[in-house]
């Protein structure tokens, strides 16, 4: 019997969807149905004709088209993107649409009219790839073009897609051209005003599955994602798409890259709910939905005896274990950028990393970094913020240069972030540290209260707070919000800074073994910590350990050789806590010469 011969051949590919598609359909579904036709009518097809294009399929956000010549395929892309451009300069930002764009080149099954093969799926992968606005290449495309086209590439390096067994080489198309034709980057940039002005992580919370047998605890499974939702919604940090799109999904089976595409989301968050006679199992994930990886995942068991107690508890938990996944994911997606290809918000990420790491060259640096990203963006509050706080800790470790100007400007950088960041409670909160630090500690407070209602799961607003309030003598309240901020981010870049902050606050109560204990733990996890080896050495000092009170102020005296007095790192209110200081320092062997 003859073998049916199935016909191939080689073709361009070029795949691509609409960003956020469920998200307009939801806002206007007949406002977003007119103006794709009109797109497809007056500007798509045309431009893909003139490109010698065949359009295989459409779906109701996308399409699959196919080309004979590779150069004719990213022609065709880039005409498309500019245009999309133009044709968006008078829309409202919340209704443009907005494209993403894979191309690949390679052997494809013809089928009747339809098409498949590796060709079809790499196409497809790369376009999930794309920003808004953008346009990704194989490296097989970049190979065949490069020296055919007057615009550049970004080779993004191989990449892991999923179905496809070898790593493809990823490249971004640079769309503006020697002329100054109308840049990609306008697109993306665009399409960040979707989703919230800045280039911000983007997450999605869908429906947790009731894994109960019970339809009646639908209400608590529910309730747990709107709460989770409310809370991260509170994160100035994050985009957070609203309940109303993503319990669309509620009930089916979901891919959740294509929820990503569909929500125009970088993140999505998906668990479950199992809910026996008196004790409930929550699960949660959280997946990068441009690689399928999966960030973190866990699961939180807890008992029924009040349920609106545990859906509290269970909302702090589980916010608090991604919010740092998600920013250090931001980081290292920040990371992997050209420098010549940074805008503010990669060097507010990239700052924040070195921020993380606590040294002296580190905050020197991050300060250079969030400096640049403020001259990018003349009203990114959080990034005034995090430079006020860098000019906060140069101070309290005794690193401004001695006759420099920091305390004023760290004071003015600090109002310009409350200025622009009245809902901004990184901004509020970074602002109050700074202000209370250089002596205001009134308004200090009014900030850091500020920031704790915008968002009181920002666990570094907490941090901070406790700092500031054990400056003023609140050494329990200080404990009980420094306490609050490690259950909220138990695995924080800042968990050593906030051991010191409990340390000091237990020393000023004259809990000095606690106090130790707990600086030798932050001394542990951060060995450079100026503020835990002052700490150490007073709680010992104080609680007769003098040999391990001098070893700690030995270690104070080289990471900063030129500390004398307390009253020059915190600027404390009441004369008895600076004198309990000002003497276990001494006992210490700290020199006021």
């Amino acid at each position: 019997m003859t073998e049916e011969r199935v016909e191939r051949r080689l073709a361009a590919i070029l795949a691509a969807d609409i960003a956020g598609y469920s998200r307009l359909m939801g806002v206007d579904e007949e406002g977003t149905l007119r103006q794709i036709k009109a797109h497809r009518k007056e500007h798509i097809d045309r431009r893909i004709t003139e490109h010698r294009g065949r359009i295989v399929k459409t779906t109701g956000d996308g399409m699959l088209v196919e080309f004979v010549s590779v150069v004719d395929a990213v022609r065709c892309a880039v005409d498309v993107q500019r245009g999309m451009v133009e044709r968006n300069s008078n829309v409202p930002a919340e209704s443009r649409i907005q494209f993403r764009i894979g191309i690949n080149v390679g052997d494809i099954i013809i089928d009747d009219d339809d098409i498949f093969g590796d060709g079809v799926n790499v196409a497809a992968r790369l376009e999930a790839l794309a920003d808004p606005g953008g346009i990704m290449v194989s490296g097989v495309v970049h190979d065949q073009v490069r020296d055919k086209l007057s615009f550049g590439f970004e080779d993004l390096g191989e990449q892991a897609v999923k179905n496809i067994a070898r790593p493809v080489g990823v490249h971004r198309v640079q769309v503006a051209d020697a002329a100054g034709l109308v840049a990609a980057k306008s697109a993306v940039a665009s399409a960040q005003v979707v989703v919230g002005g800045l280039d911000r992580p983007s997450i999605a919370v869908l429906p947790f599955q009731n894994m109960s047998g019970d339809p009646e605890q639908e209400y608590f499974t529910d309730g747990i994602v709107e709460d989770i939702i409310t809370a991260l919604s509170r994160n100035h940090a994050l985009f957070v798409i609203a309940r109303n799109s993503t319990f669309t999904y509620k009930g089916s089976a979901v891919d959740v890259k294509k929820v990503g595409r569909d929500l125009g989301v970088r993140y999505v968050l998906e668990g479950s709910v199992r809910k026996s006679i008196d004790r409930v199992r929550v699960t949660g994930q959280l997946i990068d939905v441009s690689t399928g990886a999966h960030l973190w995942a866990d699961r939180f068991d807890g008992a029924l005896k009040d349920i609106f107690d545990l859906q509290d508890d269970i909302t702090l938990r589980v916010v608090g274990a991604i919010a740092p996944k998600l920013e250090y994911a931001e980081i290292v997606r920040a990371m992997r950028k050209p420098t010549e290809s940074l805008d503010a918000y990669d060097y507010y990420l990239r700052g924040m990393s070195s921020f993380h790491k606590g040294g002296r060259n580190d905050i020197s640096e991050a300060l250079l970094l969030f400096l640049k990203a403020v001259e990018l963006d003349d009203n990114f509050s959080s990034a005034y913020g995090m430079t006020a706080w860098c000019y906060t800790r140069r101070k309290v470790n005794g690193w401004a240069e001695e006759g420099s100007t920091e305390s004023s400007h760290a004071v003015q950088i600090a109002m310009q972030a409350v200025e622009c960041g009245k809902d901004d409670a990184i901004a509020l909160s970074c602002a109050g540290m700074t202000i209370g630090i250089f002596g205001d500690l009134e308004r200090a407070i009014d900030l850091m209260d500020r920031a704790q209602v915008v968002n009181p799961n920002l666990a570094m607003a907490w941090h901070q707070s406790g700092w500031v309030r054990s400056v003023i003598g609140q050494q329990d309240l200080a404990v009980e919000h420094l306490e609050r901020a490690m259950r909220l981010s138990p695995v924080d870049p800042q968990r050593p800074g906030m051991q010191a902050a409990i340390a000091a606050a237990h020393f000023a109560a004259g809990r000095f073994d606690t106090a130790s204990s707990l600086a030798r733990s932050a001394i542990s996890e951060q060995p450079k910590n100026f503020m835990a080896t002052i700490v150490a050495a007073a709680a010992n000092a104080m609680a007769g350990n003098l040999d391990v009170a001098r070893t700690a102020m030995g270690q104070a005296r080289e990471l900063d050789p030129n500390f004398r007095t307390i009253k020059d790192r915190l600027p404390f209110r009441q004369p008895e806590l600076l004198a309990l200081w000002e003497d276990a320092l001494r006992k210490a062997g700290l020199s006021d010469r």
